[in-house]
């Protein structure tokens, strides 16, 4: 329906057998959930391994626009580049006028002419490949995915590869500057009477796995300034960055806690939710539902480490989902005949749906009356009740109004 986004090559020697086993990795990790509710051609990934020609040949030529599809097939609009570095890659780059050598050039010669287009993350297999060896000298400008390769505790190689690969990408064709992604950690300072130790405990050791990772913190107690205005700074950092809520049994009544997820939510950001319940909550917050939620688990009388990396996992995730979402809006505006009002980054609910319109009456992009309000968001689709509660709230608001929510499932059915 909508030229592709991102193109993935993981490329690795037949030589290197760790290659496939990782390659496989990818490409289950990046066909998986949080991205199969996206337009078709929002993420594909390939694998690029036996020679073109011949057993020693080198790969299959990625496409480029330098090297264009054949019969004027769409060109990604970014292709990123995962080679695995091992000996056997190594070995054969050495040569000095070997395939393996001029392929591999000639990936790093053209994200040098496009950098804006191409991205190279590369992964090391055998560190001894990259010492003192060509492929060394063609590869290291490029910050490596899992550099650090250490497996800690809740942590494996296979995650490690998958989270970083995802981050790069999103912080890659995010925002110009590369800018690291941010967690907005949000959590009460309060606990219920004889959980304050375990609550202190739970946030330390968010913080304690974040530090682990490549990721950017945020926490208020550290990076709210003197001086500064804190309730400004905290209504930015909500509005711009990935947020985990840490849902201990006060959580959901705190004034604040409230107001961080429904500024994230009114921005589109992602929302993880991290469930922590000690004796149980008093009441909910409608706020916070209709989010992702992980929840964490004890083990030997501590909080599960491995929990929280999967929280910060999907987050991750969801942070690629939401990039990959807004550059298929872009390109939807040569594809005018789809008539969507918005694109909404999440399934729709009832604050959202109240801010888009308020937005929306204000701008005067809202659909003309008469006409159906088309919704888009990502798969899966709402239930038959939840879509007619969002009706009854847009019918106070514009009496006689039709709401049309479809995912890209649903629009594709119809024909586009």
């Amino acid at each position: 329906m909508l030229p592709p986004v991102l193109e993935l090559y993981v490329i690795w020697h037949p030589g290197d057998v760790a290659g496939l086993t990782i390659a496989k990795e990818f490409v289950e990790h990046f066909h998986g959930t949080p991205f199969t509710g996206l337009i078709g051609g929002a993420v594909e990934v390939f694998i690029r391994s036996e020679g073109w020609h011949s057993l020693d040949d080198a790969p299959r030529p990625i496409p480029t626009t330098q090297n264009p599809l054949p019969n004027k097939l769409d060109q990604a609009k970014f292709t990123a580049i995962a080679p695995l570095i091992g000996t056997e890659m190594a070995a054969a780059v050495e040569g000095g006028s070997s395939t393996w050598r001029d392929y591999i050039e000639g990936i790093t010669s053209r994200q040098r002419e496009t950098p804006d287009r191409i991205g190279i993350f590369p992964y090391v297999i055998d560190q001894e490949a990259t010492n003192d060896t060509v492929l060394g000298k063609l590869l290291n400008p490029y910050q490596r995915i899992a550099a650090s390769a250490a497996h800690v505790e809740g942590e494996t190689h296979m995650t490690l590869r998958c989270r970083d690969l995802a981050q790069g990408i999103t912080q890659w064709i995010s925002s110009p500057d590369n800018q690291r992604l941010t967690i907005f950690i949000s959590h009460t300072k309060r606990a219920s009477p004889g959980d304050e130790e375990d609550t202190t405990a739970l946030v330390a050791l968010v913080r304690t796995v974040i530090m682990e990772t490549r990721l950017r913190s945020f926490f208020d107690a550290n990076d709210l300034q003197p001086g500064t205005d804190w309730d400004q700074e905290l209504r930015a950092k909500a509005s711009t960055s990935a947020l985990l809520g840490i849902r201990t049994d006060l959580y959901p009544s705190r004034e604040w806690c409230q107001r961080e997820i429904l500024i994230a939510k009114r921005h589109g950001m992602p929302v993880i939710i991290l469930d922590a319940p000690g004796k149980g909550e008093e009441r909910g917050s409608f706020l916070m539902d209709h989010v992702p939620r992980v929840p964490i688990r004890r083990e030997h009388g501590h909080w599960s480490k491995k929990d929280v990396y999967q929280a910060l996992n999907l987050l991750v995730d969801e942070c690629l989902k939401r990039a990959l979402w807004m550059h298929q809006k872009e390109l939807s505006h040569g594809r005018p005949e789809l008539h969507i009002a918005w694109w909404a980054h999440h399934a729709p609910e009832p604050l959202t749906l109240v801010h888009w319109f308020e937005n929306a009456k204000r701008d005067g992009t809202l659909p003309h009356e008469g006409s159906d309000v088309r919704v888009l968001h990502p798969d899966p689709p709402l239930g038959p009740d939840e879509r007619l509660v969002l009706e009854e709230v847009l019918s106070l608001a514009r009496p006689g109004a039709k709401l049309d929510i479809m995912t890209p499932r649903l629009l594709a059915a119809r024909g586009g």
